[in-house]
């Protein structure tokens, strides 16, 4: 009895010492979240400025973000997916008899697009780097791109045709990378997911426009002389063009260069915050255009040896190979269920506004409760429901209608929601201004490769049935719920493994300097989940 109640006492003193070095802690201002801060290398004047903020004036500048950045990145992902996308509306209303296409001359004039894409999308977050305003760089290839879009509607055979989708793809490759990077400069972590999600509502949404756009435009056929499918091109691509000078005024670059829309107070708030959840004591914010980037060598070997990162890549492939096989085949798989091109190309919409209410749901959840992986997963597994349908039935889809146009709605509601998750969820665990910036480049370059796969699967020899296609978007949704299964796992087991670390005894082990090194597989760094 006396060893217990020795022990009881014991516990005693722990608890209450423990309670007055908290005490302590919080009348000399220490609490864990101003810790926390001064770890990140703000000042005790910083830390406390923004302890003292209050969350309602804190929503209130995120909203008022909200309505200058991301509308006007959701407008400019819209008709990047559109002008990339259109190809598909062009197919049905007769591009490939008239400039003399056959085989898979369709495939490859889809694919050229994404070598280029692929190429050149980590070397245009470089260059980026290089502009004191972002919004003249996007606003640049914007217009570039629209340029060439409109000069699609003048092709005359097949080679040209091609030249076009490969510039397309260069000036394309410049404008998601740099997005999910202008998003990072502007939001912290735990609010990236849902404002990536309206980047896909934007996706999807074009699919939808571009069936509702390609079924009106087509309307001109004839006027000038020219094919309803050139005008396709034509009238898109000028709206490309306005929109992308459009970004030279309306487009905001950072908080510091935001101009008055933003009070001082509210500025310093978003810069601080900033360095508080991605920066830290040697990682300051930095302005594109404040002083040269060189690249580190020892930052491309970290990126190169990420086993994270492919992982995620493989996840994000998950979503590009079934997405962009199924966004330039949906009007021919519609088409094959009976339609005319002008039904089909209407149809197209339904499927593209669910994915994108899709995106947006399974974000706002994410978000809500700071957890990816269920909401990455559950849309995949309605991929698993929709293509072995769409495989079993395709051959006699004229008779399935029904059956067949919901699985294709279902398909569009679990491709959209995957990358807004996986790409917030790699952003988030990056450590490093450096390390993100190129990591973010490299991952999305991986995973768009599965835009080339995407541009395979469907082939004109194999409809109406496409199981080529129909079987490799299934297999990819297996893969990467893998390796998001296998993500989750690696984070949670280093969180776990150095749960308990000291600061202290975290810098007495392996020391400042190689502490700062080892970035996000630092001990003191915790993987968001």
């Amino acid at each position: 009895m006396a060893y217990k109640l020795g022990a009881q006492e014991r516990e005693h003193d722990v608890s209450e010492t423990a309670s007055l070095e908290k005490e302590r802690q919080v009348e000399h201002g220490l609490t864990e979240e101003k810790r926390k801060y001064l770890r990140a290398g703000l000042s005790s004047e910083d830390a406390d400025f923004l302890l003292d903020m209050p969350l309602k004036q804190q929503s209130k500048i995120f909203h008022k973000v909200d309505r200058r950045v991301v509308p006007m990145l959701a407008l400019l992902y819209l008709i990047a997916h559109l002008d990339r996308a259109n190809i598909g509306n062009a197919k049905i209303e007769g591009i490939e008899a008239e400039i003399g296409m056959a085989g898979t001359d369709y495939n490859v004039a889809v694919s050229i697009f994404f070598v280029s894409y692929i190429l050149f999308e980590t070397p245009s977050n470089v260059i980026l780097g290089k502009f004191k305003r972002p919004s003249v760089y996007i606003g640049s290839i914007t217009c570039a791109w629209g340029l060439v879009m409109t000069g699609c509607g003048f092709v005359q055979n097949f080679s040209m045709l091609c030249l076009c989708r490969f510039l397309i793809g260069l000036f394309e490759a410049g404008f998601f990378p740099g997005s999910m990077w202008l998003l990072t400069q502007w939001y912290p972590p735990n609010k990236t997911g849902l404002r990536m999600s309206y980047f896909y509502f934007s996706s999807a949404a074009s699919g939808a426009f571009s069936g509702l756009l390609a079924a009106g435009i087509t309307k001109m056929d004839g006027l000038g002389g020219q094919s309803g499918w050139r005008w396709i091109f034509i009238m898109e691509g000028i709206v490309s063009v306005v929109i992308g000078a459009s970004c030279f005024f309306l487009l905001p670059d950072s908080p510091t260069l935001s101009g008055k829309w933003l009070k001082p107070d509210e500025q310093r708030f978003l810069n601080l915050i900033h360095q508080a959840t991605r920066g830290s004591a040697r990682d300051q914010l930095v302005e594109p255009g404040q002083k040269k980037r060189t690249v580190k060598w020892s930052t491309i070997k970290q990126v190169l040896t990420d086993k994270h990162l492919y992982l995620q890549a493989l996840v994000y492939m998950s979503n590009s190979v079934p997405n962009y096989a199924l966004k330039f085949t949906m009007p021919q798989i519609i088409k094959n269920m009976g339609f005319t091109s002008t039904s089909a190309q209407l149809l197209t919409a339904p499927p593209y506004f669910m994915g994108a209410f899709s995106a947006i749901g399974f974000s706002f959840l994410s978000d809500r409760f700071s957890w990816r992986l269920p909401f990455i997963l559950g849309p995949q597994s309605l991929l698993l429901i929709a293509y072995p349908i769409l495989f079993a039935y395709a051959a006699r889809i004229a008779s399935n209608v029904g059956l067949c146009y919901a699985m294709v709605i279902i398909a569009c509601m679990g491709v959209y929601p995957i990358i807004p998750g996986t790409n917030s969820w790699t952003i988030n665990n990056l450590a490093g201004a450096e390390k993100r910036n190129m990591g973010t480049g490299w991952f999305i370059t991986l995973g768009n490769c599965g835009g080339i796969v995407g541009s395979y699967i469907f082939l004109e020899s194999e409809k109406p049935k496409y199981p080529t296609g129909f079987g490799s978007s299934l297999a990819f949704a297996c893969s990467g719920i893998a390796a998001a299964l296998t993500v989750e796992y690696l984070y949670y087991r280093h969180n776990k493994k150095y749960e308990n670390i000291t600061e202290e005894e975290a810098h007495e082990t392996y020391g400042s300097a190689v502490l700062e090194k080892m970035g996000d597989r630092s001990p003191l760094f915790k993987y968001h989940l």
